[in-house]
């Protein structure tokens, strides 16, 4: 009895511990937030995420003004668009000059004028699809990126849905540009080069399916031009990729427009004393 008077003297009582636990979790919470905001900027990258998780009316902390998170997503958003539509400028760049070096095999120009060049190099896949045609893409993306577009209606709401129904479009447009690029170039590449073999100038790998691909040793049936299966190959398989890096670009743009289209945009900024 004496043992069990002393326990219960000596207790706390449960409220006042949970009381002191849940302020110390708060306190810890909250410096482990901002110490991770300071050093990792995770404002800034929430910024460029523009997901609407809850509706405004729903989604409301303590201390924190949702019109001025609502602009910083937009502000976020629009940057991510511009960098996406500028990544496609260099693709496109780079696409011209690779699809130009295929008409050169060798570095020689004696062929091409002679016509004797795989027929998918005058399909002009990385020349126009993919290198102008994006070139004007990204151009009009950049001009509807931009904050001083012109407003076609008279009510900026219609505005801002117009543009974002415009960058879409020119978006899908830029799926089919470089996904043709994409085709003609992996139809190349399984075709094989035109070149001399010793029965004339043929397609001396067109019924391989492309298992002269992975067998360097088929190779030495193409004569002349000299190398012309390494430079087919390094060049319709660059053309791949940068088509490929395009289409993914372009998709990704047409997600972003699509979820500000029927989600609309709002971030989620992480602010120092919120909680």
């Amino acid at each position: 009895m004496t043992y069990f008077k002393k326990r219960q003297k000596h207790r706390i009582p449960l409220a006042q511990d949970e009381d002191q636990l849940s302020s110390s979790a708060s306190r810890s919470l909250s410096i482990v937030l901002q110490t991770v905001n300071h050093y990792f900027h995770i404002d800034k990258i929430l910024g460029c995420i523009s997901v609407r998780v809850l509706a405004p009316h729903e989604y409301e902390l303590k201390g924190s003004d949702p019109e001025s998170g609502s602009e910083q997503g937009k502000m976020g958003s629009r940057k991510c668009g511009s960098c996406l539509s500028s990544l496609l400028i260099p693709l496109a760049l780079w696409s011209i000059i690779v699809n130009i070096l295929l008409y050169f095999p060798n570095g020689q120009a004696s062929y091409a004028s002679s016509n004797k060049l795989t027929n998918y190099v005058w399909y002009f896949e990385g020349i126009c699809f993919s290198g102008i045609m994006m070139l004007a893409v990204a151009a009009v993306l950049l001009v509807l990126e931009n904050d001083n577009n012109y407003k076609c209606c008279q009510s900026e709401n219609c505005s801002k849905k117009y543009m974002t129904l415009l960058s879409m479009i020119f978006s899908a447009l830029g799926i089919a540009f470089s996904g043709y690029c994409l085709v003609i170039s992996a139809l190349g590449l399984l075709q094989g080069p035109y070149c001399r073999t010793l029965d004339g100038w043929e397609y001396a790998f067109e019924g391989t399916a492309g298992r002269f691909l992975t067998d360097s040793r088929e190779w030495v049936q193409c004569l002349e031009p000299a190398h012309v299966v390494e430079w087919n190959i390094i060049l319709f398989s660059i053309l791949i990729a940068l088509s490929g890096l395009q289409v993914i670009v372009c998709l990704i743009r047409v997600v972003i427009q699509l979820s500000k289209t029927l989600c609309g945009t709002y971030s989620v900024i992480i602010q120092p004393g919120i909680i």
